[in-house]
């Protein structure tokens, strides 16, 4: 029993399906077989949330100090109550009070994994919009965490049944993906990439890497030679140091070759190139990984879902998933 990861779930924006899903989510028994998981966000939000789902869980406060000596038990929902959102938060809107509410519970989930009183943070979905009006200009969670952990060099990992991405760059215009692209770059992400999943269990890891082009650039025939410049140098090197590396690969073949098995992870070179294919594969079964960090992060590969929000509708099943694989990449005890 003691041997367990501690969980920490961030609620994310609390307008959205967050406490939902949560609340979902700890109502399989199957999580508390693996876990310790306890909610980082409103107590309140979450009693509310329970009519939307039907739920007949119990909610209970705790504090920090109490983490370590919890007794956790299937049927209770322990929350790490941050107090910071009224009962009254409207539900599906964007919010300045939930996007800062939701730094906060994410914030407060990377100081105790710092500390080492949890062992993972799976974070549920916050609104960009509702950050911004918050006061915290960040792109997302993958940045708010590399900041608050003084993290460089860090990239965010998709992973679905059968297929595994880790991206060169995320969150910005294709026309800046483009320059930010260079060898340093691929380089540190295949780096990341290997080791990554050398930890999860994988002893040889199998990496493929995207181009940039259609085709790969073809030979010259289409783009202006990126290939050539800004990833081939990063196979090479990290070919020469042992890794198992293949590429640059046109993309439009690259993941169905992937999902077959001929890949263990595919370096993705910007956001839609990598977030597609996952997402193809279901949104309900998609995990968030950041990898680089000091600790240990997954995340639903969902949004906030406000069209929905305070319906019941939504799906716990990535939520889940994200549970089981940061259980899964948890430092074993």
């Amino acid at each position: 029993m003691a041997n367990k990861p501690v969980v920490g779930i961030t609620m994310g924006d609390g307008a959205g399906i967050g406490p939902e899903i949560i609340l979902k989510s700890l109502a399989h028994e199957e999580i508390y077989d693996s876990c310790h998981p306890f909610v980082i966000g409103d107590r309140k939000i979450l009693e509310r949330a329970k009519s939307y789902v039907k739920s007949e869980l119990e909610i209970q406060s705790i504090s920090v100090t109490e983490l370590e000596r919890m007794s956790y038990k299937y049927g209770t929902v322990f929350c790490l109550d941050l107090d910071l959102l009224p009962a009254t938060l409207p539900i599906g809107k964007v919010s300045a009070e939930a996007g800062h509410a939701a730094y906060e519970y994410l914030r407060t989930g990377i100081e105790l994994a710092n500390k080492k009183q949890i062992d993972v943070i799976c974070t549920a979905p916050l609104n960009k919009e509702a950050l911004h009006k918050g006061g915290h200009l960040y792109p997302g969670h993958t940045e708010i965490l590399a900041d608050l952990t003084n993290t460089k060099d860090f990239s965010m990992m998709l992973s679905a049944p059968n297929l595994n991405v880790i991206h060169v760059t995320t969150h910005v215009g294709i026309i800046d993906a483009v320059k930010l692209i260079n060898p340093d770059r691929v380089y540190h992400v295949l780096k990341l990439a290997h080791e990554t999943l050398e930890k999860a269990g994988c002893p040889h890891p199998k990496i493929a890497v995207c181009g940039i082009n259609p085709h790969a650039g073809e030979n010259g025939l289409f783009g202006y030679g990126e290939e050539e410049e800004k990833v081939v140098p990063a196979v090479e090197k990290a070919l020469r140091e042992g890794m198992d590396v293949k590429g640059p690969l046109p993309a439009d073949t690259l993941f169905f070759r992937a999902v077959r098995g001929d890949f263990d992870i595919v370096v993705a070179m910007y956001h839609d190139q990598g977030h597609g294919p996952v997402k193809v594969l279901g949104l309900d079964t998609g995990v968030n990984i950041t990898v680089g960090l000091p600790i240990i992060r997954t995340s639903v590969d969902h949004g906030t879902a406000f069209d929905i929000a305070g319906k019941g509708m939504a799906d716990e099943k990535s939520l889940l998933e994200a549970i089981k694989k940061g259980v899964e990449l948890a430092p074993k005890k």
